[in-house]
């Protein structure tokens, strides 16, 4: 929709509830935006959440009369669904978390902060539009899941109770992977202190006579293009193939046992009675322990086994031997370990071991003699204890993520081999650490290293036909990667969700809860998709990316820089091209471009850049100003919760919340310094390996970017102090205070910006 074709008709609402009409001058308020460029319909109310103030602004949309709604009062973080539903554009100028509870009451750097934060809003409105679908055809349904194991035939099973169509492709002849093997469980119910029996054949059976699900054996996944909703995949049966079309990805392609150098170690495969736990299972499941009246289980404490364990080693342990002792009252069964862990509910089944004479013993394992003989440090005694006599030797393993087809060696940890940027700030086109030009250098690679083209053994799982490589993205170690608190079933490639042991180890038990959750996610991103809406975390969004194509440089940094793999070169043009299914609507893009020719209905380069403006309009010349751009899914909530907690902040800041910080583009800070702006503070989430930025990147992308920034001021013979950026988590409520507050006196013993007033 065009500049000509909507017509802006924004209407202000100002709430005095919650002490806000106390704390400030409503009338002054209302004058400061009233007429004008600004807002013609001007309203105030006790209260516009509910009863008279509510259901006028409804009459006054319904009529025609405003399309866009300012309402100034609580953070936009509140009431969210209740000011949705009025319909229109809603826009909201946080009056009540972020000015009257931080600050004094009616005063005048209050009054300010209070009438800056309208007029940022009004203005923001004044720049909108609204989104329109980029889609109105219909979208596939149907699920696709890739693996035939626990925690596949789960998500399969439920997807298939919310109605949806579902296919399993397994690449053996039968479902149910490592755990149909299992003669007992880990306890999933209470009072979990007693081995459970193995749910997987009912849960195969509930499978093979769901009419909604297909299981494809013998089959893997030659080729995937498209995205949310037009997943097109090519799926290989033997020498036959077939096309497929489907709305979203469950990634349940399990794991494969851990090769410690202390198996190695301990004589796996050389001393006679030495085994490993997944050795033991099948014994346990064939019943060939006879005989085996001393048996000792070690837990290794490798750090590099604990990755792969997590936990799950010390559970196994504790089932095979209490499996042991129940069968034979007469069993001697020893648990020697450097680290236990058994958290939560495995608390009850740790205790209930000990009852059954199950000994425990902290110390590292020496040596395994020949005969079996078991040396150990024990930690307690403060010496090394020769354990003879023993009939059976169990070494714990680990679960190594399937989350590519590629075999590494036990002790290789380059995450090059797996054909993608590890580093949130690296280069999407790497090759051995180097950037290359090629668009297909990272196929060619991967393709290369898999043995000729996918999908022959070694190659990837989905053999992604994107830009970015052929693989879903993982972090060290092979698990897929993900932001872990917030979204842990998420991947980079939108629409493909990780669950089970390809994203951490995890109990059978916990694979199945994975899956519900990662099912769950699937069916909200093929709706969605249908919707033409965005996923997770901007859930609902229709907007979408539009590139400005005349002035575009065709730099490419936007198709580098999308964390989503959502922006492809037109093959006949080389200009951007965007995925829209693919886009979560972060803005990384809008932030890489060098020439803001990219931009959103409803949040873009310009508009903000007003925003700012619209900060310091009645600014005076010897006070400060601080621009705080804030990260909207952590930073503005810590903000709004230092406000709710009643921390007294700094009276000059002006804050915009941004989509993310990877969003924010030098536009935005060239303008601020021009407007006479003294500091400016990004703050966004955590970056690095464990980054907890929603949208994978920005914050890294923001670090980088801003570090040009101090060249910048260095040349404007300004102070590089002035722009900074933190990473703040969402309970960072207290430290987010301190960081402002600090910053604020940094820019008042740094002095005024120098071009103030110009």
């Amino acid at each position: 929709m065009s500049e000509e074709t909507f017509e802006h008709k924004p209407g202000a609402y100002l709430c005095g509830g919650c002490g806000i009409k106390d704390a400030l001058d409503m009338d002054a308020l209302e004058q400061a935006v009233s007429g004008g460029m600004m807002v013609s319909n001007v309203k105030q109310s006790d209260s516009f959440c509910s009863g008279e103030g509510y259901e006028t602004i409804k009459k006054d949309i319904e009529s025609g009369e405003v399309n866009q709604a300012i309402i100034a009062g609580c953070s936009p973080r509140v009431m969210v669904q209740e000011f949705n539903a009025l319909g229109g554009q809603i826009f909201r100028a946080n009056l009540r978390e972020q000015v009257i509870w931080q600050q004094p009451a009616n005063h005048e750097d209050t009054q300010a902060l209070a009438t800056d934060n309208l007029r940022m809003a009004t203005t923001q409105a004044r720049k909108a539009e609204p989104p329109q679908a980029h889609w109105d055809g219909v979208t596939s349904l149907k699920l696709l899941v890739v693996g035939g194991g626990i925690t596949g035939l789960k998500a399969a099973r439920e997807a298939s109770k919310t109605g949806a169509e579902v296919v399993i492709v397994e690449k053996t002849d039968k479902l149910g992977g490592w755990a149909a093997k299992w003669s007992k469980f880990i306890p999933e119910t209470a009072p979990y202190r007693e081995p459970q029996d193995n749910p997987v054949p009912a849960l195969i059976k509930e499978v093979e006579e769901d009419d909604n699900i297909t299981v494809m054996f013998n089959t893997i996944v030659e080729r995937t293009e498209g995205g949310p909703g037009e997943f097109s995949c090519r799926l290989q049966t033997g020498s036959d193939t077939k096309w497929d079309v489907f709305g979203a990805v469950v990634l349940a392609t399990g794991w494969r046992p851990y090769e410690s150098e202390a198996q190695e170690k301990f004589g796996i495969g050389k001393t006679d009675g030495v085994i490993t736990d997944i050795e033991m299972e099948e014994k346990l499941a064939a019943g060939e322990l006879d005989g085996v009246k001393n048996i000792v289980f070690i837990i290794p404490g490798d750090t590099d086994r604990m990755v792969y364990s997590s936990g799950v080693s010390d559970k196994v342990a504790i089932k095979q031997a209490m499996q042991m002792v129940e069968n034979d009252s007469d069993v001697m069964a020893y648990i020697i370990h450097e680290h236990f862990r058994s958290h939560g509910t495995a608390e009850e089944f740790y205790r209930s071991a000990q009852e059954k004479g199950i000994i425990f013993q902290r110390g590292e394992v020496k040596k395994i003699d020949s005969d079996r003989t078991v040396t150990v440090d024990d930690e307690l005694l403060e010496q090394e204890i020769p354990m003879s006599g023993i009939d059976l030797v169990v070494i714990s393993t680990g679960m190594v993520p399937n989350s590519t087809n590629i075999d590494l060696e036990p002790s290789e940890k380059n995450p090059e081999t797996l054909c993608d940027d590890i580093n949130p700030k690296a280069p999407i086109f790497t090759v051995n650490g180097e950037e290359v030009e090629d668009p297909d250098a990272d196929i060619k690679s991967c393709r290369e290293k898999a043995g000729e083209e996918p999908p022959l053994p070694g190659g990837p799982l989905l053999n992604l036909q994107y830009r970015q490589g052929p693989h879903v993205p993982i972090l060290a170690n092979g698990f897929a990667d993900s932001h872990y608190i917030c979204f842990p079933y998420e991947t980079r490639r939108t629409g493909i969700y990780t669950a089970g042991p390809v994203r951490r180890a995890m109990t059978a038990t916990e694979a199945m809860d994975d899956a519900m959750g990662a099912t769950l996610k699937a069916i909200q991103a093929m709706r969605e998709a249908n919707e033409a809406k965005a996923v997770h975390p901007r859930a609902g969004d229709l907007s979408f990316p539009e590139f400005g194509l005349n002035i575009c440089t065709k730099c490419r940094r936007c198709t580098v820089e999308c964390p989503f793999g959502a922006i492809d070169e037109d093959p006949e043009t080389d200009y951007p091209m965007i995925n829209p299914t693919r886009c979560r609507r972060c803005g990384t893009c809008m932030g890489a471009c060098p020439v803001s020719t990219i931009s959103f209905k409803n949040y873009n380069p310009q508009q903000v850049s007003d925003m700012v403006s619209a900060g310091t309009e009645d600014c005076p010349p010897d006070k400060p100003r601080i621009l705080v751009l804030a990260c909207e899914n952590d930073a503005y909530p810590a903000m709004d919760m230092a406000g709710i907690a009643r921390r007294e902040a700094n009276p000059y800041m002006r804050v915009i919340p941004v989509r993310c910080l990877g969003s924010v583009t030098l536009l935005w800070v060239k303008t601020a310094l021009e407007k006479g702006y003294d500091g400016i503070m990004l703050l966004g989430c955590k970056s690095g390996d464990d980054y907890q930025c929603h949208f994978v990147k920005g914050s890294g992308l923001a670090q980088e970017r801003m570090g040009k920034v101090g060249e910048t001021l260095q040349s404007m013979m300004m102070e590089e102090e002035r722009v900074q950026v933190n990473e703040i988590a969402i309970a960072d409520s207290e430290r987010v205070t301190e960081i402002l507050n600090t910053f604020g006196k940094q820019i008042e013993e740094i002095g005024l910006n120098p071009f103030k007033g110009f």
